[in-house]
């Protein structure tokens, strides 16, 4: 991952006010938040989760809620040097959409936009 862009004291703020707006689902393990995933209408903007807790199945769960209530679909950016994500994302059928050289991101960095499209409605 390219090195933020942000402090970390930023991200609280930054996510609560995107809250206001967006929806999140959160995963629990022992009554404590160990991952979650943020949607638009058309966009994944964030699936994190705790590292510790990483290889679970937690980010497989929460992609499996973004796809259940987002039916239609949705698109997500990811880094093209996040060879992981890009590959957890492939093997939940997500597919490369776009590429870019980064200059539209505020770490400068090349991502690319990926989308999942439910199958049942092709």
């Amino acid at each position: 991952m390219p090195s933020s862009v942000h402090a970390d004291e930023e991200a609280e703020p930054f996510l609560a006010a995107r809250l206001a707006d967006d929806e999140a689902w959160v995963a629990e393990v022992d009554d404590h938040v160990v991952g979650y995933v943020r949607l638009t209408e058309t966009w994944l903007d964030d699936l994190y989760v705790d590292p510790a807790h990483a290889g679970q199945g937690i980010g497989s769960m929460l992609l499996d809620v973004a796809k259940a209530v987002r039916p239609a679909g949705f698109s997500l950016w990811v880094f093209e040097m996040n060879l992981p994500a890009r590959a957890f994302y492939a093997r939940h059928g997500l597919v490369e959409r776009e590429h870019t050289d980064g200059s539209d991101n505020e770490e400068r960095s090349p991502d690319l936009r990926m989308s999942w499209d439910d199958p049942a409605s092709s």
